[in-house]
């Protein structure tokens, strides 16, 4: 009397995984016919490859001792159309607010706190008192290394968020803009000095937003210059020196202005042929479509 193979009645060799005998090119538990592309079942698009090492047998089967890894996620149970729980969109939203709290955020955040720290330290005891203004020099070259950190690590780890993009640049203008006011405020500086950086540093800020429509225009190296400039000698008029180091700091803030003056009107010259460009671009595609 002929039996029935093991394989095909669910015998042992089919519950330990391994060939299928009669079925070619199914998988243990595949009804006989049925392509292998369409055996899902309730494990929800399942898919079994084969580590690397393992063997396979002629007819599609897995042979006996290889290893099998399944793809099959534990949030999709059931076929491939399962939408997320309210629970996990709540998870998901819990993350991207965690986002904000990254280390390049954490350093901004540490200059916005340092202005009014600073503003104490400048006018402590009159102003002009050396240990104080030592202090205060402290403060401001703490938060002058951290501006040159955070865009760095934001940018380089993808820890932009739009938190840094708006707090950035107001926590770069709020402690150069403290330190100037108050050096003019104290005598230790020209109010002109104060208005023609303070007034460039917030046009500059204005023309970006009016010509973003049309692009954005890219920090240069001499933009990277005037705040370097800017802040060794913003650094210097805060300590109090004398002699020749004294003569040294206005040579210095000097330069810290053409750069000021020079890098303002390029970046009014790029924000002038971007928004040229964008305009032509406008009207070739209006002009197309219309075609």
């Amino acid at each position: 009397m002929t039996g029935v193979p093991a394989s095909a009645a669910g015998g042992p060799s089919a519950a330990k995984g391994g060939p299928v005998g009669g079925v070619p090119g199914a998988a243990s538990g595949a009804v006989p016919g049925t392509p292998s592309d369409a055996v899902s079942g309730t494990a929800g698009e399942a898919r079994a490859s084969v580590a690397t090492g393992a063997g396979v047998v002629p007819g599609g089967g897995v042979a006996p001792g290889a290893t099998v890894v399944s793809d099959v996620s534990p949030d999709r149970e059931g076929s491939s159309d399962t939408k997320p729980s309210p629970g996990k969109k709540i998870a998901a939203a819990a993350v991207n607010q965690a986002s904000v709290w990254n280390i390049a955020n954490l350093l901004t955040m540490l200059r916005l706190v340092l202005v009014p720290g600073f503003v104490a330290l400048m006018l402590a005891d009159g102003g002009h008192d050396p240990a104080w203004r030592s202090f205060a020099w402290a403060a401001f070259s703490v938060a002058m290394i951290t501006d040159l950190f955070d865009g760095h690590l934001a940018r380089t780890y993808n820890l932009v968020t739009d938190f840094g993009k708006i707090a950035d640049p107001i926590a770069d203008k709020a402690i150069m803009g403290a330190a100037l006011i108050c050096l003019s405020a104290l005598g230790d500086l020209p109010w002109w000095v104060t208005i023609v950086i303070l007034g460039r540093e917030l046009g500059i800020t204005l023309l970006r937003f009016l010509v973003i429509r049309y692009g954005v225009i890219p920090a240069s190296r001499g933009g990277k210059l005037k705040t370097l400039s800017q802040g060794i000698a913003v650094g210097m008029y805060i300590l109090a020196l004398t002699g020749w180091l004294a003569t040294a700091r206005f040579w210095v803030m000097a330069v810290a202005v053409v750069l000021t003056v020079a890098t303002g009107l390029d970046y009014v010259r790029q924000a002038i042929v971007l928004r040229r460009q964008g305009i032509a671009e406008r009207k070739a595609a209006l002009e197309e479509a219309e075609a």
